[in-house]
């Protein structure tokens, strides 16, 4: 049993958001929200977001009725590239530069931690 939350059009770079979805990948909820919470960087505020908003999802699905919501786990998170707004600097001798302002789409599934304890 899983949920996801896409947050869409997140204006930080790609780059800079994968930096703190691959910290929180495969955590508990709980120790991910903690990690979250203290870093420093811009992009942890909209990825704790969005974990809450996974949970918050998963809570509502008819077959959680008695599940452990502190056993939930970030089982997958990725971070897409969105749309790229293109602006314009000028530049020496009449020239122009593009200014590239990149944005972001992130997915996050939570759900129960597999119980097979078996590894591959």
């Amino acid at each position: 049993m899983e949920a996801k939350a896409i947050c869409r059009n997140l204006r930080i770079a790609p780059r800079k958001v994968r930096l703190v979805a691959d910290l929180v990948r495969g955590m508990r909820v709980n120790e991910a929200l903690v990690q979250l919470q203290f870093n420093l960087k811009r992009s942890a505020t909209p990825v704790s977001k969005l974990v809450r908003s996974a949970v918050a999802n998963y809570k509502q699905l008819p077959d959680a009725t008695g599940a452990d919501i502190d056993g939930l786990v970030i089982k997958a998170i990725w971070v897409d590239e969105g749309p790229t707004a293109r602006r314009f600097m000028p530049r020496a001798q009449g020239r122009a530069t593009t200014i590239r302002k990149r944005s972001s789409h992130i997915t996050v599934v939570v759900g129960q931690k597999d119980s097979s304890g078996a590894e591959a």
